[in-house]
């Protein structure tokens, strides 16, 4: 049981992290922090929170944890803010979707209260924003993944796992250079190409009529396009180099794609196609085995 939570960020991720607590009777009292009065005033509306923290010393006191689900780039401003009014029996969290920037800033901004710091970030998400976005539910059977530090006591990355067991999800771990590396791949590309792709669209000058004509193909790959454009203008920064490095390879594949189209080369672009069916087929199949939610942390 937690009895103070503070949160910074009380839209899809941190209103959802509330209200999943709040749903297992795992949190007394849920403080909202923000920078706009009024996603806070909807979010005490809703009830995802308790009150809207008005001053940060107090929001602070006797707080069991803080969970930063802002976009990357506050990330230190915030930290450096929480510093001086942080207890010693307190623990702050993340949720943000890079970790070796988010690190090299809590270095940077607690200092000598780094311990109290553990990383994370929850693998789930929405393409809507704000707090009428944020459900119960989101986390259910979901990855959260957690890059604590050498200086973090495991008291206190138990406190996070725990949380966010409340929340229904799943505990892996990962050191935060695997993670960037990782989410590079699999997350920060694929929302890259996405926004491409609509951006490419809606710039043409018949981009009425291709709207017009899109199916479900189209909004499934887009899908990710609908997410804040200021949390991912910060994710793709922040982790620039594994991006860049990812975005390197995929324009390779891009060329040599172009080149089969180009020679009529039809084998050799079912071949592609094909191996990326079984690829896909398989990934969605370890997907649907690993519904259920596991009760032990898992390595990744």
């Amino acid at each position: 049981m937690l009895n103070k939570v503070v949160i910074f960020g009380v839209g899809l991720i941190g209103g959802s992290f509330a209200r999943a607590l709040k749903q297992a009777g795992a949190v007394g009292h849920v403080v909202g922090m923000g920078r706009s009065p009024a996603p806070l005033a909807r979010a005490l509306e809703l009830g995802i929170i308790d009150s809207v923290g008005a001053d940060l010393a107090e929001a602070l006191r006797g707080a069991d944890l803080v969970l930063l689900a802002a976009p990357v780039a506050q990330t230190e401003r915030i930290l450096a803010a929480l510093r001086p009014h942080l207890q010693p029996g307190t623990v702050v969290s993340d949720a943000g979707s890079t970790k070796g920037d988010v690190v090299a800033a809590a270095r940077r901004a607690l200092g000598g209260k780094l311990a109290q710091f553990v990383p994370g970030h929850p693998i789930a998400g929405r393409e809507s924003n704000g707090p009428d976005a944020a459900i119960v539910d989101l986390y259910q059977g979901r990855k959260t993944v957690l890059t604590p530090l050498a200086e973090n006591a495991a008291a206190d990355v138990e406190r996070v796992a725990a949380a966010w067991r409340a929340c229904g999800a799943v505990i892996h771990r990962l050191t935060p250079a695997e993670h960037d590396r990782v989410f590079a791949a699999v997350s920060h590309l694929p929302h890259l190409l996405a926004y491409a792709l609509v951006d490419d669209i809606a710039n043409k000058a018949h981009a009425d009529l291709l709207f017009q004509y899109a199916a479900s193909g189209f909004r499934d790959f887009t899908r990710i396009a609908g997410s804040s454009p200021e949390m991912w203008r910060d994710i793709s920064l922040a982790n620039q180099a594994a991006l860049l490095g990812e975005l390197d390879a995929y324009m390779a594949q891009l060329t040599g794609l172009r080149a089969m189209l180009a020679a009529g080369d039809g084998a050799a672009i079912e071949a592609v196609y094909a191996n990326a069916q079984r690829a896909r087929q398989q990934w969605g199949a370890a997907i649907e085995a690993a519904e259920a939610p596991q009760p032990t942390d898992q390595a990744e």
